[in-house]
């Protein structure tokens, strides 16, 4: 696993980090089942504060893109994949409501863009 943060960036530093792990997920490049480092592991790693890895796994867990089984470690959950498909039925759903509000494509991208970036 593969992970960059860029402290100068606006989006914090844990969001970061979730965000790089999804996105493994969602290639393939951790498939479900795979051992994640342990946060203190990472957080080393990483040179960062343990609860902000911390902050970060809790996030994939409460997405259901990991699971924890205790001692043993945090893993891809199976409903990893499930997360993609509800992202892909609320992305077709964003897009028909752009279609009958009007908004152009750009726009509309624009927008989730937006949305995107004020998550905190």
């Amino acid at each position: 696993m593969k992970i960059a943060n860029d402290p100068a960036s606006q989006t914090p530093i844990f969001e970061q980090i979730r965000r790089q792990i999804v996105e493994q997920v969602r290639s393939g490049e951790l498939a479900v089942g795979t051992k994640l480092p342990t946060v203190r592991g990472l957080a080393g790693e990483l040179g960062l504060a343990v609860n902000t890895v911390a902050k970060a796994y809790r996030v994939l867990e409460e997405d259901g893109v990991i699971e924890t089984r205790g001692r043993q470690g945090s893993f891809v959950s199976v409903g990893a994949d499930d997360g993609r498909r509800r992202l892909l039925k609320a992305a077709q759903r964003f897009a028909e409501e752009a279609r009958k509000t009007g908004t152009p494509g750009d726009e509309a991208l624009k927008i989730a863009a937006s949305a995107l970036d004020n998550i905190k």
